[in-house]
């Protein structure tokens, strides 16, 4: 009668796989650049896309709160592999909280009421402007050096499905994958 619901690996999987595209979108399309590309519509896609980017970081780290890190490292990682695999995963979850409070706290600091996606206000304007630079600064920061993690996380998953032969690809890749692998 009831549908059964999808695992919390299965869940996973779509939201690691849905950050791929969105990062990588935001770091090659920042608010200027979409308004210089397609004026007020290509902004407002891109607000859009920032709304769904943030919704998922929100869930995400709600996940991770609520019930932690969805694995364990694995018996193949000793040492500092399995340090890293806790560390840069939790760091991952904090980050993208990280990058949305940030997101939260630009729009309490405008000058204007801010809408994610052009219908959603994302916090009373405050109108501090020195506060709402240096907020700014720390977004794109925090935002380019998570992306420099999660490089590193990356690399380190195919390091460890090359060198220690552990399938850990196998494990978050799609199953249409896993004959390249």
């Amino acid at each position: 009668m009831f549908a059964k619901r999808p695992s919390r690996r299965s869940v996973l999987k779509v939201v690691h796989w849905s950050m791929v595209p969105l990062m990588i979108w935001f770091v090659l399309v920042t608010p200027e650049v979409a308004l210089n590309f397609g004026g007020r519509t290509a902004f407002l896609v891109h607000s859009n896309v920032a709304l769904l980017f943030v919704t998922i970081c929100l869930l995400w780290t709600a996940d991770y709160w609520r019930r932690g890190l969805a694995s364990r490292p694995g018996p193949k990682l000793t040492g500092w592999a399995r340090v890293f695999h806790q560390a840069v995963h939790k760091t991952i979850i904090w980050g993208l909280f990280g990058v949305a409070l940030t997101g939260f706290l630009l729009g309490l600091t405008s000058h204007k009421l801010l809408k994610a996606g052009g219908f959603l206000p994302i916090a009373p304007p405050l109108n501090w402007a020195h506060a709402n630079d240096i907020i700014g600064k720390i977004h794109i920061f925090e935002f380019y050096l998570l992306g420099l993690i999660i490089l590193a996380h990356a690399s380190f998953h195919i390091w460890r499905h090359v060198k220690l032969r552990d399938n850990a690809l196998r494990i978050m890749v799609p199953r249409w994958f896993h004959r390249w692998l």
